[in-house]
């Protein structure tokens, strides 16, 4: 495991994800303390949020608003 401190970081982002893509795991560290570690994720982040929306919108299917517009709704909150 290599460890950069945040400075290197930050000016050799590229190279450091690159690295980490191909596996290497990247420790990263301001005034010598470890705060954060670059690593490869298994899968793209862009999954999960595509399978959060998916449930979202299964759930959005079979509800109802008890027979009220969303204005009604809207307009009830403002008044407060």
């Amino acid at each position: 495991m290599a460890t950069v401190g945040a400075f290197e970081a930050k000016t050799k982002f590229s190279e450091l994800l690159q690295r980490a893509e191909r596996g290497e795991e990247i420790t990263i560290t301001r005034r010598g303390k470890p705060v954060a570690t670059l690593v490869k994720i298994d899968r793209p982040a862009r999954d999960d949020g595509e399978r959060v929306l998916a449930r979202f919108k299964a759930a959005r299917k079979n509800a109802t608003l008890g027979g009220l517009s969303w204005k009604e709704l809207r307009d009830e909150g403002r008044k407060y």
